[in-house]
């Protein structure tokens, strides 16, 4: 197994950033910081003033996962379901490639994402005539909490790697 984020590292928190619905007129609330070696998103999800989404993404860093046939991850999460967003520069600006998982509550479990998952989008919307994913190109990663539902949410994250 080999980690791309790995959160037992003691600099990895400062490496993520919320982009919450406010960006919207929404007051979602969410962000990530690190528990005893586990990065943590957390935070409340509102439909209140057309919102409903809270998000963090991993400062830009080059990944070449071209020889990798998708991406894992080590989480334990609340039934809610979650999305793994990718960015290269193959989508316009504010596009992203995204893949939904639903990790059981309470229990630690690797979810498996091939790149065939993952779909082209841009504010909820599919993007149509998009090649597949460039595996190479892949320079920042993000979670997402969009499930047109209120309330609390956490996922806890160990890691994200390549299977």
């Amino acid at each position: 197994m080999t980690y791309l984020i790995d959160f037992q590292d003691p600099g990895e928190a400062s490496r993520w950033r919320a982009i919450n619905d406010g960006v919207m007129g929404g007051i979602s609330r969410g962000g990530l910081h690190v528990e005893d070696g586990i990065g943590v998103f957390s935070g409340e999800t509102s439909l209140a003033n057309n919102g409903g989404f809270a998000s963090v993404r991993r400062d830009p860093e080059a990944f070449d996962l071209g020889l990798e046939a998708g991406l894992a991850l080590h989480v334990r999460g609340d039934g809610r379901a979650y999305q793994l967003r990718l960015y290269t520069d193959q989508l316009p600006q504010g596009a992203a490639w995204r893949a939904s998982f639903q990790p059981s509550a309470g229990e630690w479990q690797r979810v498996t994402l091939p790149w065939h998952d993952f779909e082209a989008v841009f504010r909820g919307r599919l993007l149509e005539g998009i090649p597949p994913i460039d595996p190479s190109g892949i320079d920042q990663v993000g979670l997402m909490i969009v499930d047109k539902a209120a309330g609390a949410f956490r996922l806890e994250v160990a890691w994200v790697g390549v299977p």
